[in-house]
């Protein structure tokens, strides 16, 4: 009988990683913002510039992220340097440790069509952004996000998604300018603490709230 009920286990598992890789790039990420209402991992984050007809990746930083949908995160940049970007609903703060320095700036719609948007906002994806299946690249289904307002910083969002979850974020931007983020160590759902998402500004910092 135990031996049985493991089999089933396996083939339920099965099951699950196949129904992931029959599915396209859009179905698995609008499955993952579903079913996640937060999540916690690690990142590395790369410029992409092209010389010669080449990509080149330059200016690597890597650090830690937590969210919890809508709009509250905490997005740690730990090397080469700290700096912090941290959200709790209503307000953004961006901290540089080095200058002691925080800058405040209240979220409003400005999220709505943002990279952020992706993984912190609402799970209302069709209303800002028009998505896009582009087939695979390095064993990932991609998919393709354009943010519907024309003032948008970003001219298009790529996605990578391997077994239901969001792998790689490829932000091209106004200036022709590509980001690439790579998420990892990815756990959703994780336990929170109620003051998880609360920004408190470090001692003698100086604080700027610009218009």
């Amino acid at each position: 009988m135990a031996t049985a009920v493991k089999k089933i286990i396996v083939l339920l598992g099965w099951s699950v990683l196949a129904s992931h890789a029959m599915a396209g790039g859009i179905e698995q990420f609008k499955s993952f913002v579903a079913s996640t209402h937060a999540a916690k991992g690690d990142f590395i984050q790369r410029q992409a510039k092209v010389v010669n007809g080449d990509a080149k990746l330059s200016n690597q930083s890597s650090g830690t992220f937590i969210f919890a949908r809508p709009g509250k995160f905490v997005w740690l940049y730990q090397k080469p340097y700290e700096q912090l970007l941290q959200a709790d609903g209503e307000k953004l703060y961006m901290y540089d440790k080095d200058l002691n320095q925080v800058t405040t700036k209240l979220l409003g719609t400005a999220l709505s069509s943002s990279p952020a948007a992706i993984l912190f906002g609402s799970n209302d994806l069709d209303k800002n952004f028009t998505l896009k299946d582009v087939g695979q690249k390095d064993n990932m289904d991609f998919l393709e996000a354009t943010p519907k307002d024309k003032d948008s910083t970003f001219t298009l969002i790529s996605i990578g998604m391997q077994n239901g979850m969001p792998r790689e974020m490829d932000l091209h931007d106004n200036f022709g300018k590509t980001t690439i983020i790579l998420l990892q160590n990815m756990e959703k759902n994780p336990p929170l603490k109620p003051d998880q998402f609360k920004f408190t500004v470090p001692a003698g910092a100086d604080v700027f709230n610009p218009s």
